[in-house]
């Protein structure tokens, strides 16, 4: 049996949980998350969030591409359910 906690750590999957309860598949800025995420777990900072959200891109369930109005900044948008449990499903078939 896989454990999932392999895949992608608890602490990156809570607060995935929490974006997508708040933003769902809604584009958004690092702010808005960043601002989401202190509301519900007070110690987060900038360097925890820009962490988590690297994590979640490595891990396939984040897109990100550029702000066309500010070229410094990102757009963010969180991949649903669907594609992430497609990406699961194909690293264990992927696993040895």
């Amino acid at each position: 049996m896989i454990n999932i906690e392999k895949l992608l750590p608890k602490w990156v999957m809570r607060r995935y949980l929490l974006l997508w309860k708040t933003l769902g598949d809604k584009e958004f800025e690092f702010e808005d998350a960043l601002r989401i995420l202190k509301k519900q777990l007070k110690p987060d900072d900038k360097r925890i969030v820009a962490l988590f959200l690297s994590e979640l891109k490595k891990a396939g369930w984040l897109d990100v591409k550029l702000n066309p109005l500010d070229g410094r900044k990102r757009i963010y948008s969180l991949k649903g359910y669907d594609d992430i449990f497609t990406n699961i499903v194909a690293d264990i078939l992927h696993m040895k």
